[in-house]
């Protein structure tokens, strides 16, 4: 089957227009440990608040703007009213394998066990209370990190990084399958092209994406909307 273009995922994101324990309204703060993310505003508006190697900064967010930003960065969507979002993530299947860290509290984040509890959401009636209990949780820590600066964030990495090291084997397989492939493939074209020969063209194929049946999924940031290839 063929990947999606570049090795990226799509997903049609709704912000949470519930508020935190600050009051502001909105996602859950966390950042991405391997792959860059994009957002392209398509409705509302809003703000994501980041931390990284730049400081604290607040992006606002209305229709046609486009921003993204490379792993290691903190953000925190703000729902000013109705913000819709199409999220572009690189290395399809990573951050679905767990490539995403909450910003919990130091103690939590110190603790896989206590983590993975905190993470995870309940099936049934009471996730979507589960999910604002866990974005409390990753706005708490945010709030420390924001107030602890650059030595804060170091850490914070440092806690990241430990967290997902026992998945990088399999991380590395879906990357070579997602990106790594498709790159190779464009590589062995361009060579054949530059032989005057047509390679792959005669291999030419369309693929539909359908979306996935159901509710929108709850995401970190908000409610989800997702594809998959049609293989009928």
């Amino acid at each position: 089957m063929n990947s999606f273009p570049g090795g990226v995922a799509v997903t049609d994101l709704e912000v949470y227009d519930t508020a935190a324990c600050d009051g502001r309204v909105g996602g859950s703060p966390h950042l991405h440990t391997a792959s860059s993310e994009a957002y392209i505003v398509i409705a509302g508006t809003g703000a994501v608040h980041t931390l990284s190697a730049q400081g604290y900064a607040e992006h606002s967010l209305e229709p046609g703007d486009t921003l993204w930003f490379t792993p290691g960065t903190i953000h925190r969507l703000i729902n000013g009213g109705g913000l819709r979002l199409l999220v572009v993530m690189s290395n399809a299947g990573l951050p679905e394998a767990g490539d995403a860290v909450f910003t919990f509290p130091a103690h939590v984040l110190d603790d896989p066990d206590a983590y993975r509890a905190a993470a995870t959401l309940p099936d049934g009636p009471d996730i979507a209370q589960a999910v604002q209990v866990r974005r409390d949780l990753a706005v708490e820590g945010f709030l420390a990190l924001q107030r602890g600066g650059a030595e804060a964030l170091a850490a914070f990495h440092t806690q990241a990084a430990r967290l997902v090291g026992g998945r990088i084997a399999r991380w590395q397989k879906i990357w070579e399958r997602s990106v790594a492939a498709p790159a190779a493939a464009t590589r062995d074209q361009l060579t054949a092209l530059a032989a005057g020969e047509p390679g792959a063209l005669g291999a030419a194929s369309v693929t539909r994406a359908v979306r996935e049946p159901g509710e929108r999924a709850w995401g970190m940031c908000g409610r989800l909307r997702t594809w998959s290839e049609d293989v009928r």
